[in-house]
């Protein structure tokens, strides 16, 4: 059984991005990433102090534009406009959930989608559709890199995804499609998971329900991706029960330490993609 480590795969890409801004920076150009948070999620809250921490040791700048709880819809619209209009901040995370009386998908589509580091916008699932490039969400990107790192083929294998969310499920499910995997995509309505579950020889599971997946349900010699990110008994697991699955499976993604690891490296690179997009490619 091999473990599928993230760091592993996340140092490699850390050291080609560290080239590529090294490169800018001889020519003065420091590329700069801004997150938009609006009210008290605490989750939100953390993942922007990770982001901007992140962020900075990789030698980017940084913003964090922050509004209160009770913000209303047209000022979150008016700082996301602000953000679109800067032309110092290369790409955009903004952060879910926002307050209720903020239409976030509206914000979502307010954004200027060729700094959609995240793949939030329309426009970008539209192109992710079509085979046209964009920016694909960067967990379906983390996933990518995982399987190309460890050499897992993708072509004539059945790849089984659980969850249909649009920032996880479906655009993991395009892009393995894209690289000739025969997908199926299960969720919380699917009956007789366990039947489809034993079909896959890739399993990338993305439910956010603690140990789904035990491995009696798998395939033996399954590569599986686990994404979920759960607290059980006061510990951080992941939708795959691991310890029953490690024995059946051929290779495993460990939670914590798998994919989440290489998720805010490919959020950095988005950020090269973005100012590589909009200034070389034009």
């Amino acid at each position: 059984m091999i473990e599928l480590r993230g760091k592993a795969v996340a140092d490699v890409h850390k050291a080609a991005l560290q080239d590529k801004l090294q490169t800018l920076a001889t020519q003065g150009i420091t590329l700069k990433m801004a997150v938009l948070l609006v009210g008290g999620d605490h989750g939100a809250k953390m993942y922007a102090a990770f982001m901007e921490k992140t962020a900075r040791a990789a030698g980017l700048d940084f913003v964090r534009v922050e509004l209160p709880e009770m913000a209303t819809h047209d000022e979150v619209a008016a700082a996301m406009q602000a953000l679109n209009d800067d032309d110092s901040v290369n790409g955009i995370l903004p952060l879910l959930p926002m307050p209720k009386q903020v239409k976030s998908a509206t914000i979502l589509e307010l954004m200027d989608p060729t700094k959609d580091i995240d793949g939030l916008t329309m426009y970008n699932a539209g192109l992710l559709v079509s085979g046209k490039g964009g920016f694909p969400p960067c967990t379906a990107k983390a996933c990518m890199a995982i399987l190309e790192h460890y050499n897992i083929p993708i072509q004539g294998k059945h790849v089984v995804v659980l969850g249909r969310s649009q920032v996880i499920g479906k655009p993991i499910a395009l892009m393995t499609l894209a690289e000739n995997g025969t997908v199926t995509i299960c969720h919380s309505k699917t009956p007789n998971l366990e039947s489809f579950v034993k079909q896959g020889d890739i399993i990338i599971a993305a439910v956010g329900r603690a140990h789904m997946i035990t491995g009696d349900m798998l395939k033996p010699g399954a590569v599986v991706l686990d994404v979920g990110i759960n607290e059980l008994d006061g510990k951080t697991v992941g939708d795959v029960d691991y310890d029953s699955a490690v024995d059946v499976a051929g290779a495993i993604t460990p939670v914590p330490g798998g994919v989440g690891s290489v998720t805010t490296t490919m959020m950095l690179e988005a950020v090269y993609e973005a100012y590589h997009a909009r200034n070389v490619n034009r």
